[in-house]
């Protein structure tokens, strides 16, 4: 487990830095308009970097997805699955469950029109996007992971998503 220098207190949480990581997407494909009312979308992955203080190196290509909820309260409940690899060439399973929401009702319909019908990007500011990571590592170096609670917070880009991680010490 990495050295963390700090620790969190019941009233008051700490967190650290771990890394980023830059994803780009391949290709995209949707089940629209379920009984439900949702809808189904899975962005498939084609590459990332991972970059930072406690973990570096790569997501490996076409290794995984994110099948997102689009839900009827235009909340997409992120669920996805990729490998990581390190630059040690250490391999890691990573579940990411998340959250992008708007901060008004106009968000994820502004959203879906910069992804898909080239309109203006939406800054940062007019959404939210929290993910929390489980991971699975062989036993070795990074097996801290399997046992520290991790969070993220996201940023979108025309391709992929950036999120960088923290760990709640």
């Amino acid at each position: 487990m990495p050295y963390f220098t700090e620790t969190s207190r019941p009233d008051e949480p700490r967190f650290e830095f771990l890394f980023e990581i830059a994803l780009t997407w391949k290709a995209i494909q949707s089940i629209p308009n379920m009984p439900s009312g949702a809808g189904r979308g899975a962005t498939y992955l084609d590459t990332g970097t991972i970059t930072g203080p406690h973990l570096n190196g790569r997501v490996v290509p076409q290794s995984g997805a994110d099948w997102a909820l689009f839900r009827p309260d235009q909340v997409l409940g992120l669920d996805a699955r990729y490998m990581l690899e390190a630059e040690d060439g250490t391999l890691i399973l990573m579940r990411n469950t998340g959250y992008l929401a708007g901060r008004a009702p106009d968000v994820i319909p502004r959203i879906q029109k910069w992804m898909f019908e080239n309109g203006p990007p939406v800054p940062f500011e007019d959404y939210y996007l929290r993910t929390t990571p489980t991971f699975e590592v062989e036993e070795g170096r990074y097996d801290w992971l399997m046992r520290t609670v991790v969070v993220g917070i996201g940023t979108r880009q025309l391709t992929g998503n950036t999120i960088r991680y923290f760990a709640l010490l």
